[in-house]
């Protein structure tokens, strides 16, 4: 049986706040359905679009953007979207936090690599990959699971204490998610996460909406 994720009773940030969890932009690995991971990837045109787009909603949604913590993933294309967003909101381009435990899944050997491509070079990795993603690490130097994942996602929750902008990547996102909702760990790694959306997540109560 797939065992639950710990609900927000038992793990929380260090007081209640309020997470704008944006995910970065789309890249042209992401339109071809390559496994990004940890490798450097620029947003192309639609992604640039995608977080001009969630730059005007947060504007909208943040009385005062420069009272809360600004902090993304050092990856390329996360920094490009904060700071694309930052620009929107009418501040320096410059000016926040990043955070190497809200990097992307690492994929290791696999990186760079479409599932098509993996599944006729090495199927019996990724048969048991998609078997069991949360417990099976990527193949190769720096290769995670879900587990993996997980574990340094909640340890920067933890540390969060005031309300908070953050880019990350689809799988930070997943692991946060499952977390609050209290989902069986073997329906994380399927959670659909778009680009042109906002996660608003309440850390007092679990409560999570899409802007």
């Amino acid at each position: 049986m797939q065992r639950t994720l710990t609900t927000p009773c038992d793990m929380v940030t260090a007081r209640p706040v309020t997470i704008y969890f944006v995910r970065h932009g789309r890249t042209d690995w992401n339109a071809e359905w390559r496994l990004q991971g940890q490798t450097d990837i620029p947003l192309n045109d639609e992604g640039r679009a995608q977080a001009r787009r969630n730059g005007a909603m947060l504007a909208e949604l943040l009385p005062d953007p420069a009272a809360i913590d600004h902090v993304a993933s050092p990856l390329v294309r996360a920094r490009e979207t904060m700071e694309i967003i930052r620009e929107a909101l009418g501040l320096p381009r410059a000016g926040y936090r990043t955070d190497e435990r809200l990097k992307e899944i690492h994929f290791g050997a696999w990186q760079g690599h479409s599932w098509d491509e993996l599944r006729a070079a090495r199927p019996e990795e990724v048969e048991a990959r998609f078997r069991d993603p949360w417990n099976t690490r990527a193949p190769g130097c720096g290769g995670e699971s879900y587990r993996d994942l997980s574990t340094r996602a909640l340890a920067w929750l933890a540390e969060v204490e005031r309300d908070t902008l953050v880019v990350s990547h689809g799988g930070i996102n997943r692991c946060l998610r499952g977390h609050f909702e209290g989902m069986a760990t073997g329906d994380i790694p399927h959670l659909k996460v778009p680009q042109d959306r906002i996660m608003v997540l309440e850390t007092g109560t679990g409560r999570i909406t899409w802007r």
